[in-house]
């Protein structure tokens, strides 16, 4: 989706997360790159071929940011989760 270094990503985990290891969003940023960068780190929460419900993603997300339905929303859409048509399963 956006070419970037890994040290772009890092500086946007140091930039948009609260520095204590708990990967906990502190403002969801306006630019969509940036926006993409922090997404990465989130996504990195979910087991790869492992299927969720939609009340497992919420409970993963919630710690991440007060708005985790956003945040599962942009996950969908920027394609780092995929979702079955009626939004019952979840899978990266």
């Amino acid at each position: 989706m956006f070419e970037y270094t890994e040290n772009e990503k890092n500086q946007v985990l140091e930039k948009y997360f609260i520095n204590d290891g708990s990967l906990q969003l502190v403002i969801f940023p306006k630019k969509q790159k940036q926006k993409y960068l922090c997404l990465l780190w989130i996504a990195d929460i979910f087991q790869k071929e492992k299927d969720y419900s939609e009340k497992e993603v919420n409970a993963l997300l919630e710690p991440v940011y007060p708005d985790y339905v956003m945040v599962r929303r942009y996950l969908v859409d920027y394609d780092l989760l995929n979702r079955t048509p009626d939004g019952s399963r979840y899978w990266v």
